[in-house]
C-alpha cells in the first residue's frame, strides 16, 4: 500500500527519531531520493506541487486588449457582458486570428478577477467620534403611518438626539416644513431643558438649507432659520449630501429606526396627533432606563452629566407659527396653503390675519381672535364651519339644507340628533322657511350657552311639544342653574358634546309658567315720575315755538 507524501514525511520523522536511521537508511528503507530524506527532515509538511506555467504564445500578443474589453465589462449592464466564447469570436472577427476557446477561457477565468480587483476602490474606514457630554445632537425627520380618525395617514417623526447620551425627543406632525421643523426644535428644548452648546447635525433638509454651495460644506439657509440660531444661539453643521453624508449623523437615522419599531408598531390609531404626541413623552421616561450596546450607564445617567452643560433658554419663545394676510372671499373663506377655511361672514371682503402652525391655524380680526381650524395637508381641502354662516343662513335659510357647511358639521358631530329633530319638528309646523330659521336662532343660542344646556333645552321643548326659541332659551338657562353653572359665552369653535338624555321629570309646560305668572304679589310698578318728564317736555317745545 503506497503512502502519501504527508504520511511519508511523518513516517521518515518517525523512525529518524526513534530508531535514529541515518539518512542513506531511511532513503533505502522507503526506496526515496535522499532529498526527499532530508526535505522530511526539515519540515513536517512537504511543498505544494507546483503548477507549470504553460506559455500561451498565441494569447501574448492580445492579452492587453482582453484586459481592456474586461474593464470596460465592470461599467457595462451586467447581463451584456464579454464572455470567454464572445471574446474568442471578437479576435478572430477583428484581429483574423484563431485561438482554442480553452486557451481564451482560462485566460479570461485569472484575468477577469484581477481585473476586477484593480479597478475596486479601496475600502472606506471610518473614525470614532467623541461626543463631549451636553455639546453635539443630531436631528431628522422619518415618515411614519398613523391611522388619524380612523384614515390611514402618512405623518412624520421628528427626532433631536443628544450625542453624547443618547437622550431623544420626539414630535410627530403631519408635515415636514419649516413650521413643524422649528416647532420640534421648541419642543426639544424646552423638553431638554437647555440648548447644546456645540453643533446640532443635520442633512440637507429644505426647511433649513436653500442651496448647498458646490463642493463646500457652505449653505445658503433660508432667513427664518437664521433667525431661530441667532434667538437660541447654536451653531448648526451640514452633513455632506445624500448617501454620502448619512453616517455623519448615524446615531439619529438608527434612532428613527429603533424608535418606528419598538412604539410605533403596529399602526397607532389615535384621534388627533396631540393624543399620539402625548404617548410620546411617556414612551421617552421608558427609554432613559435603557442602554445603549455595551455602555455601563442607562440613558438617563449619561443625560444627568449633559443637563449641567446645556446652554439656558432665552427668556421669550421663538414663534414658530407663518404669518399670512388673505382676503376673505364671497364664500367667506380664506385659502392657505392650496387649502380654504371659513371665517365669520362679517369679514366678507376684507384682509385677516392668519398664523399657521403644524397642526393648526388661527384668524384674527386686529388683536381678536375669529377662527381657529386643524391644519389641512391635502390640496384644496376644505374646512367649513356652520357657526360662521348662522347670519346669512337667517336670510338665506333654504341654503342649509344643501350646504357644505352642515354635511360637514354633521360628519364632525355637530350637527347631532337633537338639532335634527328640531329641525324637523319646526319645518312641520311652521312651514320650511320658518323652521329653518327657528334652527339657525337656536344654533345661535351655543355662542352665549354651555352646549349641554342647549342641547337639554332643545330635549325638554321637544317633549312638551314646543319649538319657540324663547322657551328653548329658558329650559337652557335653567339647566345652567341646576347644574350650578351660570350661562357664559362657549366658544363658537368647538363642536358641542354628544347628545344628553333630559331629565323628562324636569319638563314644564308653558300653560305652568302662565299660571304661576297670575298668582305675582310684586306690587306692579309706578310711571308718575316718567309722566313728570313728559309734562316737561311739552312746555319747554310751547315756549320754543314753530321754527
Amino acid at each position: 500500500m503506497s503512502l502519501t507524501k504527508q504520511e511519508l514525511f511523518r513516517s521518515i520523522r518517525h523512525d529518524s527519531w526513534r530508531e535514529g536511521l541515518s539518512v542513506r537508511a531511511l532513503a533505502r528503507k522507503y526506496g526515496v531520493h535522499r532529498r526527499l530524506v532530508r526535505e522530511a527532515l526539515a519540515t513536517p509538511v512537504p511543498a505544494p506541487r507546483r503548477t507549470p506555467q504553460r506559455s500561451t504564445p498565441q494569447m501574448g500578443a492580445f492579452t492587453k486588449t482582453i484586459d481592456e474589453w474586461l474593464r470596460a465589462d465592470l461599467e457595462a449592464p451586467p447581463k451584456q457582458r464579454h464572455t470567454a466564447r464572445r471574446i474568442t469570436a471578437r479576435l478572430a472577427e477583428e484581429f483574423a486570428v484563431q485561438i482554442p476557446y480553452p486557451t481564451v477561457r482560462d485566460h479570461v477565468r485569472k484575468r477577469r478577477t484581477v481585473v476586477a480587483t484593480e479597478a475596486a476602490a479601496p475600502a472606506e474606514g471610518f473614525i470614532v467620534r467623541h461626543n463631549r457630554p451636553g455639546y453635539d445632537a443630531e436631528v431628522d425627520f422619518g415618515e411614519v403611518w398613523v391611522r388619524l380618525d380612523g384614515q390611514m395617514t402618512k405623518c412624520f417623526l421628528f427626532a433631536f438626539r443628544m450625542a453624547y447620551s443618547g437622550r431623544a425627543v420626539h414630535r410627530i406632525s403631519s408635515s415636514c416644513g419649516q413650521q413643524a421643523f422649528l416647532a420640534g426644535h421648541v419642543h426639544a428644548f424646552t423638553t431638554l431643558g437647555g440648548v447644546p452648546a456645540g453643533q446640532i447635525r443635520y442633512d440637507n433638509l429644505s426647511a433649513a438649507v436653500s442651496r448647498v454651495i458646490y463642493r463646500s460644506r457652505s449653505r445658503q439657509e433660508s432667513p427664518r432659520w437664521r433667525e431661530f440660531q441667532t434667538h437660541y444661539g447654536f451653531t448648526p453643521f451640514y452633513c455632506q449630501p445624500g448617501e454620502r453624508g448619512a453616517h455623519e449623523k448615524g446615531g439619529v437615522e438608527g434612532q428613527i429606526g429603533y424608535f418606528r419599531r419598538n412604539y410605533l408598531t403596529p399602526v397607532p390609531e389615535v384621534g388627533a396627533l396631540t393624543e399620539l404626541n402625548a404617548r410620546l413623552l411617556a414612551f421617552e421616561r421608558k427609554e432613559d432606563q435603557r442602554r445603549i450596546g455595551h455602555r455601563i450607564r442607562t440613558i438617563g445617567q449619561d443625560f444627568e452629566l449633559e443637563a449641567a452643560v446645556l446652554l439656558p433658554l432665552p427668556a421669550e419663545p421663538f414663534g414658530t407659527g407663518l404669518t399670512f394676510t388673505p382676503r376673505v372671499d364671497r364664500y367667506s373663506l380664506i385659502t392657505v396653503k392650496m387649502c380654504r377655511y371659513s371665517v365669520p361672514v362679517h369679514l366678507i371682503g376684507r384682509k385677516v390675519h392668519v398664523v399657521l402652525h403644524p397642526e393648526e391655524l388661527l384668524v384674527y380680526d386686529g388683536r381678536r381672535q375669529v377662527a381657529q381650524h386643524p391644519r389641512l395637508s391635502g390640496r384644496g381641502a376644505e374646512r367649513i364651519v356652520l357657526d360662521h354662516y348662522l347670519e346669512v343662513l337667517l336670510t338665506k335659510p333654504g341654503a342649509l339644507a344643501g350646504s357644505e357647511a352642515l354635511d360637514q358639521a354633521r360628519r364632525q358631530g355637530v350637527f347631532t340628533a337633537v338639532h335634527e329633530a328640531l329641525w324637523a319638528q319646526a319645518t312641520g309646523r311652521l312651514g320650511e322657511t320658518e323652521g329653518t330659521k327657528t334652527l339657525v336662532q337656536v344654533l345661535l343660542l351655543h355662542r352665549h350657552l354651555h352646549g349641554d344646556d342647549v342641547l337639554a333645552g332643545i330635549s325638554r321643548c321637544l317633549h312638551s311639544g314646543t319649538v319657540s326659541i324663547d322657551a328653548i332659551s329658558l329650559e337652557a338657562r335653567k339647566s345652567a342653574e341646576a347644574h350650578g353653572r351660570s350661562p357664559t359665552v362657549t366658544s363658537e369653535l368647538e363642536p358641542p358634546p354628544p347628545a344628553v338624555q333630559a331629565d323628562q321629570s324636569a319638563v314644564t309646560s308653558l300653560d305652568e309658567h302662565r299660571r304661576a305668572l297670575l298668582h305675582d304679589t310684586r306690587p306692579p310698578p309706578r310711571l308718575e315720575n316718567w309722566d313728570q318728564l313728559l309734562h316737561r317736555t311739552r312746555k319747554s317745545a310751547r315756549k320754543e315755538g314753530p321754527r
